[in-house]
């Protein structure tokens, strides 16, 4: 079985505090689709601490992690997105926003700090939530007789299909969502099914 479908992310969005020498970290962790996502969480993040000096972000999307940012929010180059981004990379989720809003507490922690700061909060966030397997599903609908809708529900049953929707009416309509490297297998023993009309 392939495993090319296969992705981790957070199950719930999390947060926590990390504190260094005065100065307060506030981690935030969020699954996210796409990158409106990621908008919507800054805006609520940046009214809900609007009086926060820095509001740094990383996030990651998609199988391949090809589709990434990462913003240090004035604090200096890259010691406060990419951090962020390294804490999301070491717990290997993607479909993640990782967001730390800093309080400065008097103290400069100087770049090292920083890394560290940023990081810590992020991964104390993701240890809040859990990290779970997902899958990248594809969907098709089946057209066919009374008669057949038992062999149709058998064979997705076999193929671990799950059922998305269904109508009855002179013919029955089911919509089935499969694991994407299943969908070609799935799709092959129905269209063997005599009399079933498979659409993507």
């Amino acid at each position: 079985m392939s495993d090319n479908d296969v992705f981790n992310t957070i199950q719930a969005p999390a947060n926590a505090m990390y504190k260094v020498k005065g100065s307060k970290h506030y981690g935030y962790v969020f699954p996210i689709a796409q990158v409106e996502d990621v908008k919507a969480h800054l805006q609520a993040l940046r009214k809900k601490h609007h009086d926060a000096r820095h509001h740094a972000y990383a996030y990651r999307l998609g199988l391949s992690n090809d589709e990434w940012r990462t913003s240090d929010d004035g604090e200096p180059a890259n010691s406060a997105g990419p951090p962020i981004l390294g804490a999301l990379k070491s717990k290997e989720v993607t479909n993640c926003l990782g967001v730390v809003v800093r309080y400065f507490g008097g103290t400069k922690l100087g770049v090292g700090g920083l890394i560290d700061a940023y990081k810590s909060a992020t991964l104390m966030a993701i240890e809040n939530t859990e990290v779970v397997q997902c899958f990248i599903e594809e969907s098709l609908t089946v057209l066919c007789s009374y008669e057949l809708i038992g062999a149709v529900m058998s064979i997705s049953e076999r193929h671990c299909a799950r059922v998305v929707e269904q109508s009855f009416t002179d013919s029955c309509s089911v919509r089935l969502s499969i694991r994407a490297s299943q969908h070609q297998a799935l799709y092959r023993s129905l269209v063997d099914l005599y009399g079933c009309n498979v659409k993507p």
